[in-house]
């Protein structure tokens, strides 16, 4: 085995965003352009020679490739041993499984999300630590350090490893083993969640559901869990092929993006429960019956019904949301006795307070909840906890939902984002913001008055460490609040979000459509940050 010592130059645009690097697949199969960046992970983690590194991903367009070049490059600096999904896939939650259950010293995750897959769409790697969480923005901030000042990277030539046929073998002194993707999430699962319960729910014929795995990496951890070890109808899961382009769709689970499910969902004699997850399998879409839930209902719908669910019976003992997320989680925690976090955008932010035992439950507006038994947002387990939920309650999702409405009242939410617009055009809507802020808190806007005005920043309960920066916000008297952002997650021009809430008590007023309960506060936005007028757009791209 010879191992090659290439001279390479920095790449000005590595740094990594909410959750790693994302490039156009173009970009990464530049010469040195994916080496330079997995070189510098192994030059600021030194633990990883001699030790163990866990490497998947969801199945896109440049996968099989990308790992063929990690495995060489693990070998060349020395790591003793990488635990490969069979085929190359790894849902992200089932990585982080791997990477906890076999106390490894991390974990290379090769995803781009939600974001399109094929030759011309997105390709996306990020480093996951110990913990099984994604890198926290010091750990980023080394890899981004040192790939703009490295100069050569250590490569093996050894020919591809056999990545559809599980087990170990041995390349010069380290050792591959290739698992089952899907045995160790799924028993993971059966200790968190009743499947007896759940099997019933099916065996009596009277309930159906629909799960749409997008052609991305949950199919066939859908198909095991829900078909073969739950009962669900062959046919439950649809889409459940995972393709490199996706099957040419947008593996975002959302109102638009998901249009066929939410099509069978919105009949009269449509499935009793929908659900959808995304391209590397962290995010999920909950709907009953001509019925949709939204992401931040759903954290707190789960919060407060925990006790339920076996894993979750004696109590939780915290909460964490994003920002952006709505307050209806905090109602239930200020019930509940418990605390309740407000972090910024991006998981990693979420890994202290887990590791500390502070938050059992987290949750993100952008269609991601999960809890302590990893260190990632987890689709499926949001799916799993919902299906363990109806099996008990024995109501149907609406229902649900609408009785939590009456105990803590709803929390009217929207978010609207303008994809692929002129980053220039984003950022002077942020900036018309941005200038206002000293002067909008007293400010009133017919029957809103501005109470506080600010850029989101958020300290660290556990380290104290401080990120600034994180979105600006008005928030009014009454709680009602505008939130603006710019997302990180995308590869193509910019993605200028708007979240709308506003609370309401009245059980007789929870029915109102959303968007027009929310309009006064929608065109506040609009005088507020000129989103139209900057962008020349009438309407957002995508409305949840």
């Amino acid at each position: 085995m010879k191992i090659h010592r290439v001279q390479t130059t920095p790449f000005s645009d590595q740094k990594p965003g909410t959750s790693g690097l994302r490039k156009k697949v173009k970009v990464f199969r530049q010469p040195h352009y994916l080496e330079n960046f997995v070189q510098a992970v192994f030059d600021v983690r030194p633990s990883l020679k001699g030790g163990v590194l866990v490497l998947g991903g969801d199945g896109r367009y440049f996968n099989r490739e990308a790992i063929q070049i990690i495995l060489r490059m693990a070998v060349a600096n020395g790591v003793a041993r990488v635990i490969v999904g069979q085929g190359g896939i790894l849902s992200t939650p089932a990585a982080s499984c791997l990477i906890r259950k076999y106390t490894t010293q991390g974990g290379l995750i090769l995803s781009a999300s939600h974001n399109p897959g094929g030759p011309d769409e997105d390709f996306g790697i990020k480093f996951n630590t110990p913990n099984g969480g994604p890198a926290p923005e010091k750990v980023t901030g080394e890899i981004h350090e040192r790939a703009c000042e490295i100069t050569h990277y250590r490569i093996a030539d050894i020919p591809d490893i056999d990545l559809d046929t599980p087990g170990r073998t041995t390349v010069g002194p380290m050792g591959v083993s290739v698992v089952d993707s899907v045995n160790d999430y799924a028993e993971l699962m059966q200790s968190r969640f009743d499947f007896d319960r759940m099997k019933a729910l099916f065996q009596d014929g009277r309930f159906s559901m629909r799960f749409d795995a997008m052609h991305a990496v949950t199919g066939p951890y859908a198909r095991r869990i829900l078909e073969d070890m739950l009962g669900a109808p062959a046919g439950t899961v649809m889409n459940g092929q995972p393709l490199e382009d996706f099957g040419k769709g947008h593996p975002d689970p959302n109102l638009v993006h998901a249009k066929d499910l939410v099509d069978a969902l919105y009949t009269d004699d449509g499935p009793d429960f929908g659900a959808a997850s995304d391209g590397d399998g962290d995010r999920n879409m909950i709907l009953g019956r001509q019925f949709f839930v939204t992401p931040s209902d759903s954290l707190a719908v789960l919060a407060a019904n925990a006790h339920h669910v076996p894993g979750y019976a004696k109590g939780i003992r915290g909460i964490a949301r994003s920002m952006p997320t709505s307050q209806a989680a905090d109602r239930v925690a200020e019930k509940m006795g418990i605390e309740c976090f407000e972090t910024p955008t991006g998981w990693k932010y979420f890994g202290n307070l887990l590791d500390a035992g502070r938050a059992t439950l987290c949750g993100e507006e952008s269609f991601g909840t999960s809890s302590d038994h990893v260190r990632e947002k987890d689709g499926l387990w949001a799916v799993l906890f919902w299906l363990n939920l109806l099996a008990v309650r024995g109501e149907s999702v609406a229902d649900i939902v609408r009785d939590h409405w009456r105990q803590f009242g709803r929390n009217f939410y929207t978010r609207h984002d303008y994809e692929g617009v002129d980053v220039a055009q984003a950022e002077a809507a942020m900036n018309q913001v941005r200038e206002q802020l000293d002067s909008l808190k007293g400010r009133r806007f017919g029957n809103f008055t501005v109470a506080l005005a600010d850029d989101f920043a958020y300290t660290d309960p556990v380290d104290g460490s401080v990120a600034e920066d994180q979105g600006l916000r008005a928030l009014f008297n009454d709680g009602a609040r505008l939130v603006f952002r710019l997302s990180g997650t995308g590869t193509a021009g910019a993605t200028l979000r708007l979240y709308v809430e506003r609370y309401e008590a009245d059980p007789e007023r929870h029915d109102q459509d959303t968007q027009e309960a929310l309009a006064p506060l929608i065109d506040i936005a609009e005088e507020i940050a000129g989103i139209r007028t900057h962008t020349g757009r009438d309407a957002p791209t995508v409305i949840t």
